[in-house]
């Protein structure tokens, strides 16, 4: 049971987005797939613990939402298009067009960033749809509570069918107009793969960062003058370089100073560092994504932690500040800042962010590591607990409360 229980989980965070973007295809209709997805995975709870996981769990889940689908038309019938369109589900020829778009979760992707909605609805919508990232996932992504992502959501859908909005294939024109949204969808999921927000999940995802890059080279296929998608691709392949440092044996978070370098994988560095000088031959300023692939190229240049030009990550971070101003960006300044200049300094530029990222556990194991490198223990002691208590990630949870051990104790002696 527990073993069944255990394929079902998997199955739904590796195929859930591949269902429902070929059930959205062949239905036209994004909340009936899901739906009829959702269906299905509920039916799969009941049969298979008696029956047996199929040879195929995806292919099995496909069919019985197919079929779904076909009960719930056929049912809800009242005209006779609308019998011709359920037989259409059984008709063995090829489906329709996919325009400029081939890949079932790409088109999805770019089908649900329709310039119609807010972005940040855009992005929401096909993170739930598309990553397959559940409301909690989202909404920690977005610094959000969970009820204010879910309601977002729930607008996103709702606007989509009061206006009207087409889920038809999206031709070349339609491309550069949506593309925005897509990149910060791939983006955001490349981030929780990353380093996996929910407690349940493994700390680092490998299926949604390689899924992430799969969709952003065929993204970059799609626009391959569009610096900022190339970008976005140089960034992924760089971060994804380090990818097998980044866990102990002991599964805690290593921090990017204490990494194996040697262990990096020197082929995905090459092809990021190309595609970033490829991107830079462009007279369009740089962007969000390249600037970030900028200061990854940095590090990963850096024979040792030691030869980091901290110097030009700080240029480099208030270049995005101008262009992207956020609190996560500030945020991200302060460390290199302490590096280059002093963790007084730092902490300083930290404390001012308290307002907005008191709830980001991020910004508590920030403020942690510069109050303790002031000197400041017993604060330091404080803050990391408040960053273990908002952590999800059990890898950097580990690490943190090891950080926090290694400090001396509130009596003076070693804890």
């Amino acid at each position: 049971m527990t073993d069944v229980a255990a394929v079902i989980t998997r199955t739904h965070r590796e195929e859930w987005a591949r269902i429902v973007a070929g059930l959205t295809r062949r239905l036209g209709d994004l909340d009936l797939a899901e739906e009829m997805a959702a269906d299905a995975f509920a039916t799969a709870v009941e049969h298979w613990p008696a029956h047996g996981v199929p040879p195929n769990p995806p292919g099995w889940l496909t069919t019985t939402a197919n079929r779904k689908a076909i009960d719930r038309l056929r049912r809800e019938a009242r005209r006779e298009d609308k019998h011709r369109e359920a037989l259409m589900l059984h008709d063995p020829e090829p489906a329709e067009p996919t325009g400029a778009v081939e890949d079932d979760r790409l088109r999805l992707l770019f089908i649900c960033c329709h310039p119609a909605l807010p972005l940040e609805a855009r992005v929401a919508l096909t993170l739930r749809m598309l990553g397959g990232l559940t409301v909690a996932e989202i909404a920690h992504a977005f610094l959000v509570q969970d009820t204010t992502m879910g309601q977002r959501i729930s607008r996103a859908k709702a606007k989509i069918k009061t206006a009207g909005i087409p889920f038809s294939n999206p031709e070349p024109d339609d491309l550069p107009a949506r593309v925005d949204g897509v990149l910060t969808v791939l983006y955001l999921v490349f981030n929780e793969g990353y380093l996996a927000s929910a407690p349940d999940a493994p700390p680092i995802r490998r299926d949604l960062t390689a899924e992430a890059i799969r969709l952003t080279r065929l993204t970059r296929e799609l626009l391959p003058d569009d610096a900022e998608v190339t970008g976005l691709l140089a960034l992924m392949l760089l971060t994804e370089a380090r990818a097998r440092t980044r866990l102990s044996t002991d599964g805690e978070l290593v921090r990017l100073d204490e990494q194996d370098r040697g262990a990096w994988d020197r082929a995905l560095i090459a092809e990021g560092l190309q595609l970033l000088e490829t991107s830079d031959t462009t007279d369009a300023p740089p962007g969000r994504y390249r600037l970030l692939a900028s200061i990854n190229a940095e590090h990963v240049s850096a024979p040792h932690a030691r030869d980091t030009d901290w110097a030009r990550i700080v240029t480099l971070y208030t270049r995005l500040e101008e262009i992207d101003p956020s609190p996560i960006v500030t945020l991200n300044k302060a460390i290199a800042v302490s590096e280059h200049d002093s963790p007084d300094v730092a902490l300083a530029i930290v404390d001012r962010l308290a307002d907005s990222l008191d709830g980001f556990h991020a910004f508590h194991a920030t403020r942690a590591e510069l109050l303790r490198a002031t000197g400041r223990s017993a604060d330091a002691r404080i803050a990391y607990d408040r960053a273990i208590d908002l952590a999800g990630n059990t890898a950097e949870t580990a690490h943190l409360s090891r950080r926090r051990n290694q400090l001396a104790a509130p009596n003076g002696a070693r804890s």
